[in-house]
């Protein structure tokens, strides 16, 4: 954001404040100046009239001129093609020094004397206007023949660049700057000058605006620019802040307004509209993306506070337009649909003036004094906003602020910043906040204010006191399992890994994931492959292993715990491990050859990391990732916590990974249960192996269903340790069981051992008639 110390001058008088100074203050305020430039013509450079011009003998291309300084006349040979006769111009004189080894002497041009030269705005260090000399006039004060253009302090001006950030739309103006400074200083805002050149007609008489459902508020007026000549210094104002176009009156004003006050603003020639019983016709609605258009008849003109089309400037007629829309509908729209956007989305999205009266009185004062004839009457689409009240307590400001502040002092800052302030009871604020403060929200933009206003520099340092009680809650206790997690996953060759909460929306769909709802959606993400919440912790691993990959690694292992979303964005934890490659490094033990990691290996990592689980066959694949025939549900005290999957092959190929294996867990499933010590068998303990035959349909855990219903105390533990078929079982198997039994009282006897498989065997035969092999 561009201003100068001169232009500031129109709307707030700062004339015993240095400039130095109102840098430091625009940076202690959250202002921060990213440069100072002060422009200084140099001496010898006087104020001169063209009295004569006559062609070179010798050049086409140049022109001999008789040139009044005031003290004398004096002939200069010029080159520029836009010199006249009766100019009034900028002139250096010998002796004058311009740049570096740039100095005017005496001179023979092609034989005829020059005693000076006819400067240009870019010779003299001022913004380009032309390829030509620069024409002064009045607006840069007084014109004396001979005065130096050194002593005139509009033209020797202090060009500050400041760098705003997103939130403060509000300081995108000069305006919304010298409120600022107004705050600051206790200084009252200039009043708007509101003179204007009447016209004999009204608005009404030549333009009909009709509005259908539209969330844009619109102020219009009608003006005859037919005498509109814009001055010298706001040519130079246009050309400052990059907006300038040679011979475009009307275009260099709306733009010279526009950041003046930061009201948006365009114009129509009325050449550009339909006429009805002699009315220039222009329609309000929404286009077929849902933007507000302007159109005459089903020619588009504009889609408001987004786009301003190109218009021609022969016309004499014009429609102003003063246009404000809640930069938060504008953002969600532009988002949804990605159209391409410029400066001006820029401005309005970020919150533009919406005091839109405003912007079109200053317009029809600024513009009357450059010429222009305001048409009476006015045409508005305007609604009543109501300012957002916020409730809050000085207690609760100071609490943030670390240092108490007079509640009478938070209110007069408050009220310089144009809050209007209601006390209530129990020191309760009621605050209303201006509706050019978008970016005003809660409690904490409060306290932000008044730190700006009072400086951060005016609040005491003080040691950060933590009064800390001997409590264990719930986020206490989620913090020891998250770390014992983290050990534990490190410990089985886990590397931890962090990854934004955001993902690509567009890569969730390919690979079958849901994704957060259209409404609920990321207005602006910081990146495009970052456009949406995340609703797994996967993709963003995988991709990370993927990465690593590229650039030559065997391996990768990693987990992340973190947040994901759901469809309505709400939140939830889990735990996520990935291994991708090799299972150990090259060595050797291997040759130089390792193998990649397999199902049984990497879940057994992860039951090292979270504990005891179960698994079960994924009856519905839900997403892209999950290999159909490697894959399981995750069950822990029979309930599905997450699953564990091979990547399937035509996504590992996308990821140019080999075979890669994952899990993704709810973190809140996961036990963080105390070890309790429990007594131990002093008597041998028995192994029994037990080979079954059942039907291959038949799913293992159904056997362990039976087993485990019998409470046998004897059974410490059982495994099932092999598997075999041959053409002469046909559709059954062998099962191989290993039984571990023991006794807490004696050595167990054959008797007893027998007995135990018996009644194992009984079981299965009743339940599930499945017999010896």
């Amino acid at each position: 954001m561009i201003i100068t110390r001169r232009w500031l001058e129109e709307f707030i008088n700062i004339s015993q404040i240095s400039t130095d100074e109102i840098c430091k203050t625009l940076n202690s305020i959250g202002l921060e100046v990213d440069s100072l430039e002060k422009q200084q013509i140099a001496s010898k450079v006087v104020i001169g009239k063209v009295l004569s011009k006559e062609k070179h003998p010798d050049a086409d291309k140049l022109n001999v001129c008789q040139v009044d300084l005031g003290y004398e006349t004096t002939q200069i040979v010029c080159g520029a093609a836009n010199v006249e006769a009766g100019q009034i111009v900028a002139v250096a004189t010998i002796g004058a020094i311009l740049g570096d080894d740039f100095k005017i002497k005496a001179a023979k041009l092609r034989g005829v004397e020059s005693n000076g030269m006819i400067c240009s705005s870019t010779e003299l260090g001022l913004p380009k206007l032309n390829d030509g000399i620069m024409i002064l006039d009045s607006s840069i004060g007084e014109i004396e023949l001979g005065k130096e253009l050194k002593d005139y302090p509009i033209l020797n001006d202090d060009i500050i660049e400041i760098g705003l950030t997103p939130n403060r739309g509000d300081c995108l103006s000069i305006l919304g700057v010298a409120r600022e400074l107004a705050a600051f200083y206790d200084l009252p805002l200039m009043e708007l000058d509101k003179n204007t050149n009447d016209h004999e007609l009204s608005i009404g008489q030549i333009f009909e605006i009709n509005s259908s459902n539209i969330d844009t508020f619109l102020a219009y007026k009608a003006i005859d620019f037919s005498a509109l000549k814009l001055d010298l210094v706001t040519n130079i104002r246009v050309s400052l802040i990059g907006k300038f176009k040679e011979n475009h009156h009307i275009k260099n004003s709306l733009f010279y307004a526009t950041h003046s006050i930061g009201v948006l603003l365009n114009a129509y020639p009325r050449e550009d509209f339909i006429l009805k019983n002699e009315l220039s016709v222009l329609d309000l609605r929404k286009d077929d993306k849902g933007f507000d258009c302007s159109y005459s008849n089903a020619n588009c003109l504009s889609l408001l506070c987004i786009e301003q089309k190109d218009f021609d400037e022969k016309s004499n007629d014009f429609l102003l337009e003063a246009s404000y829309i809640d930069p938060e509908i504008l953002s969600k729209r532009v988002f949804d649909t990605k159209i391409k956007t410029g400066d001006l989305f820029y401005k309005a999205s970020r919150g533009s003036n919406p005091d839109i009266n405003y912007g079109v009185n200053y317009f029809s004062s600024f513009a009357s004094k450059m010429g222009a004839t305001i048409y009476s009457g006015a045409k508005e689409f305007l609604e009543d906003i109501e300012k957002t009240t916020l409730s809050i307590s000085v207690k609760s400001i100071n609490s943030i602020i670390g240092q108490d502040i007079e509640k009478i002092e938070i209110e007069r800052i408050l009220t310089s910043l144009e809050f209007e302030i209601k006390e209530s009871v129990d020191d309760i604020l009621l605050i209303k906040v201006p509706h050019y403060r978008h970016d005003i929200k809660n409690i904490a933009d409060i306290a932000e204010e008044v730190i700006r206003m009072v400086g951060i520099d005016n609040i005491i340092s003080k040691p950060l006191a933590i009064d800390e009680v001997n409590r264990v809650n719930k986020t206490s206790l989620d913090l020891q399992k998250r770390n014992k997690l983290r050990y534990k996953a490190i410990e089985n060759g886990f590397f931890e890994t962090l990854t934004y909460v955001f993902s690509s929306k567009e890569n969730l769909e390919k690979y079958g994931f849901k994704t957060v709802k259209d409404e609920l959606e990321l207005i602006n993400p910081i990146v495009k492959e970052l456009n949406t919440y995340r609703t797994t912790l996967l993709l963003n691993l995988i991709e990370a292993c993927s990465n690593n990959f590229k650039i030559g690694t065997k391996s990768a292992s990693f987990f992340e715990i973190g947040t994901i979303f759901d469809e309505n964005r709400v939140e939830s934890k889990k735990i996520a491990f990935v291994h991708s490659g090799a299972s150990t490094i090259e060595d050797v033990s291997n040759a130089g050859k390792p193998k990649n990691i397999d199902f049984f290996s990497f879940a057994k990592n992860v039951l090292n990391t979270i504990g005891e689980f179960e698994l079960e066959p994924i009856i519905n694949i839900n997403n892209k990732f999950i290999h159909p025939y490697q894959s399981a549900n995750i069950l822990i005290d029979g309930k599905i916590v997450g699953f564990i999957s091979k990547l399937h092959p035509s996504v590992a190929n996308d990821f140019d990974l080999s075979d890669t294996f994952f899990a993704e867990i709810d973190f809140i499933a996961i036990k963080n249960d105390l070890i309790k010590v429990s007594s131990y068998s002093k008597f041998q303990a028995s192994r029994k192996d037990l080979s079954i035959i059942a039907p291959k349909s038949l799913e293992f855990k159904e056997i362990k269903k039976v087993i485990n219903s019998l409470n046998i105390n004897l059974i410490k533990q059982y495994n099932l340790i092999d598997i075999y078929s041959d053409e002469k079982l046909g559709d059954f198997e062998s099962l191989t069981i290993r039984f571990t039994l023991q006794s807490d009282e004696k050595t167990l006897e054959d008797d007893d051992i027998n007995r135990v498989i018996n009644s194992i065997l009984d079981a299965l035969k009743e339940k599930l008639n499945i017999t010896l092999r």
